[in-house]
């Protein structure tokens, strides 16, 4: 789980100082919880996405095959 601090807000944009070296990340706001305001801590959980992954690289490989196909 990583730490992350709300440090302001630019239009539609999120600025997070994230871990303890507060690196800065722009965020979309509307992906972020509608209460937060700035001063807020978040915690933001990444994982691999297996299922997402393998599904992703099956329709490129179909559409590789398609194109192929398509040229001969």
């Amino acid at each position: 789980m990583i730490s992350a601090v709300i440090d302001r807000f630019e239009e539609d944009k999120a600025v997070l100082l994230v871990g303890e070296n507060e690196q800065k990340v722009v965020f979309p706001k509307n992906l972020l919880a509608k209460n937060l305001k700035e001063g807020d801590y978040i915690s933001i959980d990444i994982k691999y996405d297996e299922i997402a992954t393998k599904k992703a690289v099956a329709e490129i490989e179909e559409l590789m095959k398609s194109l192929k196909n398509d040229n001969k």
